[in-house]
């Protein structure tokens, strides 16, 4: 039996044109880098294929140079075509075994969960980590299900031993309510992205919550 791959603790970025506010992707991406973020998802559900590839291309030489964990949501051909470190898929995309036999032993396999029964089946299937979520209303993923709220992450918490994301909703006003759960791992997108200073906010949030990453 394959051993998981353990992901970085602490802020788990990602990408989001919308709440980006018309930035560039690799400056505001090169900023929550430069301010300690350790892994970073590439999701941009709205552009085509081609601009996906040159953008995720470009991202995966930053990370590189930051020593930092690349991920690609969704769309396991260009985290192939790009080397990334691994992929993150939902419950509407192929199973993860299957998943597993195009990427091989070597590389990250996420998934999304909304439920116990979701996060038993993901961590039995081989998944190296789970998201759990959305905790709070979203506003950057369209047709998301309904909020989990904190009884599901504590669920996870205290019930499972593969590691997980908290995501949806999280903002440095809610934060500490996700670290009191026990999480160690935090998914943050538009409180970064959309930022007038990513790298103020993001530094900021690490020295308060995450000193030892």
């Amino acid at each position: 039996m394959r051993n998981r791959i353990i992901i970085p603790e602490g802020i788990y970025a990602i990408t989001d044109s919308k709440s980006g506010k018309n930035k560039n992707i690799l400056d505001y991406s090169r900023e929550i880098l430069e301010a300690g973020v350790k892994i970073l998802q590439y999701r941009e559900k709205k552009k085509n294929t081609k601009e996906k590839y040159q953008e995720a291309l470009l991202l995966r030489k930053l990370t590189r140079e930051f020593g930092a964990v690349f991920i690609v949501n969704d769309d396991i051909s260009i985290a192939l075509a790009v080397e990334a470190d691994g992929v993150h898929i939902g419950q509407d995309d192929l199973p993860i075994e299957e998943v597993r036999k195009i990427l091989g032993e070597h590389k990250i396999i996420g998934v999304s969960t909304h439920s116990p029964e979701q996060a038993k089946k993901a961590a039995d299937s081989g998944a190296d980590y789970i998201g759990v979520g959305p905790i709070f209303d979203t506003e950057t993923k369209e047709d998301v299900c309904s909020t989990v709220g904190l009884e599901y992450l504590e669920y996870v918490e205290k019930n499972l031993s593969i590691p997980y994301v908290a995501i949806g909703g999280i903002k440095t006003h809610n934060l500490n309510e996700i670290l009191n759960v026990g999480a160690k791992r935090i998914a943050m997108v538009s409180e970064l992205v959309g930022a007038k200073d990513t790298y103020a906010i993001t530094k900021d949030i690490i020295s308060s919550h995450f000193p030892l990453n």
